[in-house]
Order: C-alpha cells, then structure tokens, then sequence
C-alpha cells in the first residue's frame, strides 16, 4: 500500500488497516517459524505497510495541535 492510498483513508480505517496487518505479520511469522512460509518478502512489505500507517497517523496526529 502506498503512502498517497494510506493517506486517503480516514483515521478509523487507518487503525482497521494497521490490525489487519499485524495479523497477517503474526500469521506469516508462524508460517516461517513452520517451515511453511514461501514468500519471505510477504514479511518486509507488511512491516513497511504498518510503519507508513503509524508514520501517517502520527503526522496527522501532530498537525491537530
């Protein structure tokens, strides 16, 4: 997910986005941890992923005050 797309949704969402990734990031490190995992850069994007939307929120976050 891109920047620009992450910054289109709302805050709700952004929070939404951010637990749907922690999910998949749990759910993909269970999988390399079984042996079951077969794209490991799955794991690099989703990291990213959440990092943009906490970077976001936090932007957003300080520009209310």
């Amino acid at each position: 997910m891109k920047a620009k797309d992450i910054r289109a949704l709302t805050t709700d969402q952004m929070l939404e986005k951010e637990k749907q990734y922690k999910e998949e990031l749990f759910n993909l490190r269970f999988q390399q941890a079984t042996g079951q995992l077969e794209n490991t850069a799955r794991l690099r994007q989703v990291r990213k992923n959440i990092a943009r939307i906490k970077t976001i929120l936090s932007e957003k976050e300080l520009s209310k005050n």
